[in-house]
């Protein structure tokens, strides 16, 4: 097909879906996003819990949001994603619609229907723009791929057994295999 013949979204289409339609849109693209699973759910409210309570026990000022949480990632209007989990340190880049510009940390949990997209299309278009850290959780595989934009040589791939450093923080690991039941 020519790529030139296909739509290209905006935000506006994302605000006009049916209620309970979730989609993302990168570049003018829009990806649909099927409802998460029970083990999905799990991982990210105790990721969501882990950090948020190292922040509070340290009185960091970056505050975490779990998704859904509105993340426009460029100054445009055809980039919107919904991240799992939210790490923001600028307050200035929030508002009551979501994050403007890019959080500091971003959390993925890979669906089994399409982990490609958070290793590829997602990897490519947070680095772009600016987050410090992106991690990508896959509970099919048991891994945890931390990229550190700002310091290549620390991203590295983690079992779910062993601790795995964060980078913006040099005083937190997170052990995924803890938060199973």
């Amino acid at each position: 097909m020519d790529i030139s013949l296909e739509r290209t979204y905006t935000i506006e289409d994302i605000y006009a879906l049916p209620e309970g339609q979730r989609a993302e849109l990168i570049d003018g693209r829009m990806y649909m996003m099927a409802p998460p699973n029970t083990r999905h759910q799990r991982l990210v409210g105790n990721l969501y819990a882990a950090i948020h309570n190292h922040i509070k026990a340290k009185g960091g000022s970056c505050e975490v949001f779990p998704a859904p949480f509105a993340v426009f990632l460029n100054e445009d209007d055809r980039n919107y994603v919904e991240p799992d989990i939210s790490v923001i340190c600028d307050k200035d880049k929030l508002d009551d619609r979501g994050c403007n510009g890019a959080p500091d940390w971003i959390i993925e949990v890979t669906s089994p229907s399409n982990p490609q997209h958070d290793y590829g299309i997602k990897l490519f278009k947070y680095r772009t723009a600016g987050v410090r850290e992106y991690w990508v959780v896959n509970p099919q595989k048991n891994t945890v791929m931390v990229y550190d934009f700002e310091n290549e040589k620390n991203s590295n791939q983690y079992s779910f057994d062993e601790d795995v450093p964060v980078c913006i923080y040099d005083d937190l690991t997170i052990n995924i295999a803890s938060m199973l039941p």
